[in-house]
């Protein structure tokens, strides 16, 4: 997608901080203000993320076809976007959500109360876009998905940024 390179609304970043604390409700409101309040294709980016949040509300209330039934609408508005958009490592969001489900399907309706909520992961997000070189230590840049360091030329792309992040 083309819109990765501005900044998020501030109503997302509210939902991001909503959705690291569990509060997946919370994380939904400010996400959806953000939808509503944004043009241009971000405003996938957030529905999706808003619908994962939806996803794992339904989860902590043990309405496992609800859970299932808005994971396969979230994946809709999240699978086309770069590993990396506005700070957001959707790779890791994705493989993250993906674990989740996969517990959600081993448990099924019957004991989906048991879930382990330990598996909802934070969603890693560098506001200021700057990560540390590991080869000199300077402050690293994100440009079109490049990441560069000024000092000594170390270079990756946002799909290796997974690398970074842990």
């Amino acid at each position: 997608m083309e819109d990765c390179t501005g900044s998020l609304h501030p109503k997302a970043i509210e939902g991001i901080e909503f959705f690291n604390a569990q509060k997946f409700f919370e994380a939904h409101e400010e996400l959806e203000t953000a939808w509503m309040e944004e043009s241009g294709s971000i405003r996938d980016l957030y529905r999706g993320v808003l619908q994962l949040a939806v996803t794992y509300l339904h989860i902590t209330r043990g309405n496992y076809n609800g859970a299932v039934k808005v994971y396969a609408r979230s994946l809709k508005w999240t699978c086309d976007w770069a590993d990396l958009c506005r700070g957001i490592n959707l790779r890791k969001l994705r493989l993250d959500a993906e674990k989740v489900m996969g517990e959600v399907e081993r448990l099924g309706r019957e004991r989906i109360a048991e879930f382990d909520r330990s598996l909802f992961q934070p969603i890693q997000w560098n506001e200021k876009r700057l990560w540390v070189c590991d080869r000199c230590g300077s402050e690293m840049y994100d440009k079109n998905c490049k990441v560069t360091c000024p000092n000594c030329g170390n270079r990756f792309d946002c799909s290796d940024l997974n690398l970074y992040f842990d």
